[in-house]
C-alpha cells in the first residue's frame, strides 16, 4: 500500500524537478545582455553550445517565446559565440546548437572557409560586439568539399575551391583514389579544412589574436553529422 509519506515524498520530489527544469528554461531563454555577455568565459561559450547540441540530438530542444526574445533585442545585441558555417540546409547552427534570437552570430558560406570578408565579419562580433568563442563548423558529406575533391570546373564555383586547397595537400597516398565518392577522404578533406580555418584565424587577423593570446576569445573547430545531428569537437 503507497503510504502518505511515500505519496507526498514523490509529489516533493516531482515538484522540485518541474521548478528546476522551469529555472533552467527561463535561463535559457533570457536573452543575453552585455554584463551577462562579459561574465561568460570563452570556455563556458563552448560549453554551452555543447549543451545545446545534446539537448537537440536527444531531441529535448527548449522552446522559447521567439517574439519576446524579438522584442528585447531590438534595440541590442550581445551574442556570447560566433559560428562560422556552411549554407547547406540541414546544418543551421542555430537549431544544430539549440540557440535562440541574439544568442550567436553566423558567417555561412560554401565549405565554411573564410575570407576577408568573413574574416572582418568575426572581427566585427569578437572585438566591437564582444563574443567570447569562435566555432569552425564543417559538416560531413559536405557538396563544397566534395567539388574541390572533383575539381570541378564550373563558373566562381571554380575559384571559390581554391580556398580548399590547403585541406587538400593534406592527402597522401594511403588515403586512396581522389575522388569525391571515397568517403573516408572527404571526410579527411572536410576536418582537415575545418582544423586549418580555425587555426587560420589569429595568424590572418591581429584584432583576434590579440583576444586570444589576452584568453578572451577561444576558437575550436567541429564537425556536424548531418546522419545524427550530433556535433564532434576537433580542437
Amino acid at each position: 500500500m503507497i503510504t502518505r509519506r511515500f505519496f507526498c515524498g514523490c509529489l516533493a520530489g516531482a515538484l522540485q524537478f518541474a521548478a528546476t527544469a522551469a529555472r533552467a528554461q527561463t535561463t535559457e531563454c533570457a536573452v543575453f545582455t552585455p554584463d551577462r555577455q562579459k561574465s561568460t568565459a570563452p570556455d563556458d561559450a563552448i560549453a554551452r553550445l555543447k549543451a545545446g547540441n545534446e539537448r537537440f540530438t536527444a531531441g529535448k530542444s527548449i522552446n522559447c517565446d521567439l517574439m519576446a526574445q524579438v522584442k528585447e533585442t531590438a534595440s541590442s545585441q550581445s551574442p556570447y559565440a560566433a559560428i562560422v558555417g556552411c549554407i547547406d540546409s540541414r546544418v543551421a547552427p542555430e537549431l544544430v546548437f539549440d540557440q535562440r534570437i541574439g544568442d550567436v552570430f553566423c558567417a555561412r558560406v560554401a565549405g565554411n572557409f573564410v575570407n576577408t570578408d568573413i574574416i572582418g565579419s568575426l572581427e566585427y562580433s569578437v572585438k566591437v560586439v564582444g563574443a567570447r568563442a569562435i566555432v569552425v563548423l564543417g559538416h560531413n558529406s559536405c557538396g563544397a568539399i566534395k567539388a574541390a575533391v572533383d575539381n570541378v570546373k564550373l563558373g566562381n564555383i571554380t575559384a571559390m575551391l581554391k580556398n580548399f586547397q590547403p585541406a587538400l595537400a593534406t592527402l597522401t597516398k594511403a588515403d586512396g583514389h581522389r575522388d569525391s565518392h571515397n568517403y573516408p577522404l572527404v571526410q579527411k578533406v572536410a576536418e582537415a579544412s575545418a582544423r586549418l580555418t580555425a587555426e587560420s584565424l589569429p595568424r590572418r587577423s591581429p584584432i583576434i589574436k590579440a583576444l586570444v593570446d589576452a584568453k578572451q576569445l577561444k576558437i575550436v573547430a567541429a564537425m556536424h553529422d548531418i546522419t545524427t545531428g550530433k556535433v564532434s569537437w576537433l580542437s
